[in-house]
């Protein structure tokens, strides 16, 4: 056989073997439609397409509103522990998804910081809230509100970081060939399960807070969005042109507009560090650190009678 027919032939296999493995995996997802949503709750068109969003109202209204802002890759419901606390208070809290998460659309986009902002100012501008508004934002949701908080401070009236990305102080980047458009994407599918079971999981399984959200619920609520399509892609996206690791630069711009701001962190966060409590410190002269002793990084749903007292004494 001569030489270059047997590299077409190798070539072949290869493509093979790359295109059959991705295409068992997906073919079986479905795109997200306005029938998957939930009773609760509902879509609303912006920019890049549909947000789902839902408003949780007290029975007696402190004039005051909550937006809450979730991480990478686990939806709104990681808020639920929280919601019946802050409402007695008297807040009217909005939760919503990302976009490529929980009920929200997957646009194809360049998941940066800025276009997580954006999606956040175009919600607010379409729910017509007046007034300045308390963010607490999770995980990378810290980022997502710091960064709104830079841009659009006159619309800010307290910032609650829990176990917020982008505290830092290394930068962190992904070999060449991850930057290749299709690599992360396929290693999510096909090698879902070296690849992406740590995000699946949580560092606990079990907590007795009443409010807990456990792991069986957990994995329940967490894996009915990975039926749909563009659900890994938006991560792959994320981790392609969101720098989750330092975003100091940023953070210190906002410090010198001085608002309120609390920082709720678990001494045991094995998946965002909490040196960065530290690093907190440094730029947020102002705030205040709360630590939940032998906490990891799921304690806004393992802990969050614990999360909840931390943020009714700051507000």
């Amino acid at each position: 056989m001569p030489l270059e027919s047997l590299s077409v032939g190798l070539l072949g296999i290869l493509i093979l073997g790359i295109y059959i493995p991705y295409r068992l995996k997906t073919k079986g997802l479905k795109k997200i439609s306005s029938k998957d949503l939930p009773s609760d709750g509902n879509w609303v068109k912006l920019l890049k397409g549909n947000i789902y969003y839902r408003w949780h109202h007290p029975e007696q209204k402190n004039g005051q509103t909550i937006i809450m802002v979730h991480g990478f890759s686990t939806p709104s419901f990681v808020w639920n522990g929280l919601l019946d606390g802050l409402l007695n208070e008297g807040y009217s809290i909005l939760v919503y998804d990302h976009y490529g998460r929980g009920f929200s659309e997957r646009p194809r986009a360049k998941y940066s910081l800025d276009f997580y902002v954006e999606t956040l100012k175009e919600l607010i501008s379409h729910q017509n809230i007046d007034g300045k508004i308390h963010l607490v934002g999770y995980s990378m949701g810290g980022p997502i509100i710091g960064g709104f908080a830079d841009k659009y401070s006159n619309h800010v009236k307290s910032l609650s970081f829990i176990a917020p990305a982008g505290f830092g102080k290394v930068q962190t980047s992904f070999p060449f060939f991850m930057k290749i458009p299709g690599v992360i994407e396929w290693s999510m599918h096909v090698l879902a399960d070296r690849f992406y079971g740590s995000a699946i999981s949580s560092e606990t399984t079990h907590s007795s807070d009443p409010l807990s959200i456990n792991e069986e619920e957990f994995q329940e609520l967490f894996s009915f969005q990975m039926q749909f399509k563009g659900f890994r892609e938006s991560l792959a996206s994320t981790m392609r042109n969101f720098n989750l690791f330092d975003a100091r630069e940023m953070f210190e711009k906002v410090a010198t507009k001085n608002i309120p701001s609390i920082a709720i962190w678990g001494d045991n966060d094995g998946v965002v560090s909490y040196k960065g409590a530290e690093t907190y410190s440094e730029i947020f002269h102002e705030g205040k650190v709360i630590t939940i002793k032998d906490g990891t990084h799921d304690i806004t749903y393992r802990q969050p009678s614990q999360i909840l007292k931390a943020l009714k004494d700051f507000l």
